[in-house]
This record gives structure tokens, sequence and C-alpha cells, in this order.
């Protein structure tokens, strides 16, 4: 198919979307779930209006689907204002770290043992449909930077980390599979892939992201133009600059992106106060419409406010209005592209598959964690229910498709991680608004 005729079909969805926005905002449904069934629609399950052969598609793909993340995980950093020292984020790195892994290791099992696959593609496909997604999941993580709420805050640092902390055990996946030299293998995948890249991300990109947004900040309050500053420009430097410095070190992108965006708000913080409102609330109170021109963007009373302020909060303003409209065009596109190559791809074993994961191994594996106060029985169980799987697992699908897989086993991953994350947009998607409604119901009873 030609680039027109996929810009053609973005577009069009667009359109439906924007059309009927006022009708979807009243379901309860998410965006993405509507979006799957379109594509569903005009693919070959439906009208076949459209057709895409993935063993053709996988190399771009696989970079549609890395910005799509990258975009998403530099939002999600900026939106978590929090100081790292809080206990809030011991539940991100629990859902990260220990809770990611057993859910390896119980698909793993479960595939190994249920569907009788090999070690190899039951670790790989393990380790693809592990991590939550930072895309799709948008709905049950911080709304904004103002958010605290331990169920939300901790989903949303869970997904801003396990997309990078998931990339190892893929690797692993990939070296079982090719059998020969694992042993030789073995000392460089634990060193290099584990023990130095996730910590190297980690740091490259935060303070990258501090560095930059203190250079930043210092030049507008400086020459005084603030409101005429590129922050688009400043969004698209960052995540790229993040990403490629992690990369030239050996450290993985995807965490370095995240960090970036946690190191930029670090610097928010210490520019407007970390008892104040975050910056861009007190230059513009209207949550929502940040995306305005430069020129136009101060609603506050900016008179009682410093300068710093100011500067910081129409930087973030911007910064996370074009990393939300740009999150959101990819999610419309890839999840109507998922639609569309369903139908080909469907695994019925996904329906076992998906409801032994969603029901039993990720409220399991939340539920053995030693929480203590940290959360109550009924958060433990929302964090349960809200693993969603989404573009993240596709890009560790094409990734993998694009290094060296047998017929056979490239089948089997694609099948079964297309039905899983298609499983995931639609149940996820239909319980999310009710149950959340009913878990902020639930609290404000309780205040």
């Amino acid at each position: 198919m030609s680039f027109i005729i996929w810009v053609t079909v973005l577009g069009a969805v667009l359109l439906i979307l924007a059309l009927t926005s006022s009708y979807l905002r009243w379901l309860p449904v998410t965006t993405s779930a509507v979006c799957l069934l379109l594509g569903i629609g005009i693919g070959p399950g439906g009208l076949d209006l459209l057709k895409l052969p993935l063993e053709q598609a996988s190399s771009w793909m696989e970079h549609l689907t890395e910005v799509a993340v990258l975009f998403s995980l530099f939002v999600c950093g900026l939106k978590l204002r929090l100081p790292l020292r809080d206990k809030r984020w011991r539940i991100a790195f629990g859902l990260a770290g220990p809770v990611m892994v057993l859910t390896i290791i119980g698909v793993s099992l479960l595939l190994r043992y249920g569907l009788d696959l090999g070690w190899g593609p039951s670790l790989l496909i393990g380790a693809i449909l592990a991590p939550t997604d930072p895309v799709l999941a948008s709905l049950v993580q911080v709304s904004d930077a103002r958010d605290i709420d331990s169920v939300r805050f901790g989903l949303s640092g869970e997904a801003g980390l396990n997309d990078g902390i998931a990339f190892p055990f893929v690797i692993l996946g990939l070296l079982w599979l090719k059998g020969d030299g694992l042993a030789a293998e073995w000392s460089h995948w634990i060193t290099h892939d584990v023990l130095w890249a996730v910590p190297a991300g980690l740091l490259t990109g935060y303070w990258l992201g501090r560095g930059i947004g203190r250079i930043t900040l210092a030049l507008q309050i400086r020459h005084e133009d603030s409101t005429v500053s590129p922050n688009d420009y400043l969004t698209l430097a960052l995540i790229a600059l993040a990403y490629v410095g992690a990369d030239a070190i050996g450290g993985y992108g995807f965490l370095s992106v995240f960090a970036a965006g946690l190191g930029l708000r670090q610097e928010e913080v210490k520019s407007t106060g970390a008892s104040e409102p975050p910056a861009e609330h007190l230059v513009q109170p209207v949550v929502g419409h940040q995306h305005v021109e430069p020129q136009h963007a101060v609603h506050g009373d900016t008179e009682r406010l410093e300068d710093s302020q100011v500067a910081a909060g129409i930087m973030m303003g911007d910064m996370l209005a074009f990393g939300s409209l740009v999150e959101r065009a990819m999610e419309v596109f890839l999840v109507t592209l998922l639609g569309v190559v369903l139908a080909t791809h469907w695994d019925w074993r996904a329906l076992w598959v998906g409801g032994v994961l969603f029901l039993v191994i990720r409220p399991f594996c939340v539920a053995l964690m030693p929480w203590g106060t940290l959360l109550e029985w009924r958060q433990r169980r929302l964090i349960g229910w809200f693993g969603i799987r989404g573009i993240g697992s596709l890009f560790y699908l094409f990734y993998a498709l694009n290094h060296g897989l047998s017929d056979t086993v490239a089948s089997q991953c694609t099948d079964l991680t297309l039905s899983v994350v298609a499983l995931s947009i639609l149940l996820h998607g239909i319980s999310t608004q009710p149950v959340l409604t009913r878990y902020e119901q639930l609290k404000q009873q309780e205040t």
C-alpha cells in the first residue's frame, strides 16, 4: 500500500473521531477500542478495503511503534512531579521490576506447559507481553502533574520504566532461540544488557533533561522570550538527544527518554517551588487547552509570579500539549493498523492466554508483593486489573521479527502477540471508565 493511502486512512479515522467525539464521550469505551473496531471493519475481516502484509512492513512498523512509545514515555515522565524520595515511587519500582519479572516467568510457564511451545518462543513471547503500555494506558495514568493518586501514579511509573526494563528479557529470548553460543553470551547479557544498560539509560536521560531544562529556562529568562520560544522543537530535540545519547553508551533509549521527562520536570519544580502547583497551571489554569499560539499562552495572573515560574509554565505547557498531540495521533493510526491485520493473524488460543494473564498472572503477581501500607487491597485489585498491553508490545514484536526468527516462531509470536494486545484493548477499553468512576466515587465518599 502506498504512503498516500495510509495517510488517507489516518485522516479519515481522525475525522470520524473528531465528528463523533460528543457521542463517544458518553460511551463506556476508550478511543483505542473504537479505532480497533474501525480497523477490523476496513480490513480483511470486514469490508476488505485494506491489507497490510507484516512480513513486508515489519521494518517500518518497528520504527513507527518505537516513535509512538518514545513520545508517550516522555510525556509520562513530564507528568510525574513527586520527588524520587517519595514513597509512592516504590509502587512504580515494584511494578516495573519484580512484578514484571514474575509476569514474564508466569507467561513463559503458561506457554511452555499450556500450549507446548519451546522454551525460546515461550520466553520471548512472555517478555513481549510483560510490559504494560504507556500509550494505551493513558486513561488509568496520572491526568497531569497535580495527580498523585497512588494507583494512577504507580501505573504511570510502571509504564514509564518497564518498557525499557523488558528489553533485556527480549534479548535473552532471542539468544535462547539461537541456541549455540548462549553460554558465551550469558555473561555479556548480565553485565551489559542488565547491569549497565538500565542505569546508563536512566542516568543519561535524567541529567540531560535537567541540564537542558536549566539552560533553556536561564536563556528564556535572560532574553525575556518565554512566550515565543519554540518549545515544540525542544520536545523533539530532547527526545532525540536522550535516545541517541543513551544508545551511544550502550544504554536503553526508552528508559533515557522517560528519565529525560522526569529530569525536565524536576527543573520545573526547582524553578516553581515544590509547594506550589505545577508551573503550567500557574500560568495557564485551563488544563487540556494548552496548545495555543505562544503569544496567547499566558492566561493566569502572571503579575504575582516570578519570571522563572512564567518561563517554566509556558515551556511545560507547550511540551505537554505537543507531546500529547503526537501521542494521540500515533495511537489512533497504530491501533487502526492493528485492527486491519487482526483477522489475518487472529489466534483463538489468545482467549485462553489473555484470560490467564489478565485474570490470574497479573493480579497474583501484584498481590504477591509486600506493599504494606502503600496500597489498600482495593487499590491492589485495581492495579492488578489495569495491566494494559499495547503498542510497547507491538514494538518488541517487530523488533524480534527483524532479528532473524524462523518462520514458525515468527508466526507464533505475531499471532499470539497481536491477538492478546487486541483482547487487552477491548477488555480494558470497555472496563476502564466504569471501574475508574466507581473508584473515584468511593474515594470521595471516604473523604
